[in-house]
């Protein structure tokens, strides 16, 4: 998928490597070749989006489109590219939230509710 990826947004990123993969979409570490800085770019994987559709997705986007917060990440850009739905916001160095909840709150029960009983 990678390499159909890197083929789809060449013009405007280059993909660097994958960072992080959720239940529907794979973030990726990118360049913006115009902007000359380092994003991340989710993109939607093939498998969910032939199950669920790409509603969600779109979704998403629209939502954190929307949102302006000094402690949330802009969008700078979303599309459909080759097939690929995307979106992308700055890159931000450091740990993922799993791991920062797990540092910091270490009594965290991450089981779902049903599940702690």
């Amino acid at each position: 998928m990678i390499e159909q990826l890197t083929a789809a947004l060449h013009d405007r990123y280059r993909i660097e490597r994958a960072i992080g993969t959720g239940g529907m979409a794979t973030v990726y570490l990118a360049d913006d070749v115009r902007h000359d800085r380092r994003v991340a770019v989710k993109v939607l994987r093939p498998e969910p989006a032939a199950l669920v559709g790409a509603e969600r997705f779109l979704s998403e986007i629209r939502t954190t489109a929307r949102l302006q917060h000094p402690h949330i990440l802009p969008l700078f850009d979303s599309g459909e590219a080759g097939g690929f739905l995307f979106f992308v916001m700055p890159y931000v160095q450091g740990d993922t939230l799993r791991q920062r909840l797990d540092r910091e709150s270490p009594a965290f029960d991450r089981r779902r509710p049903a599940d702690r009983e």
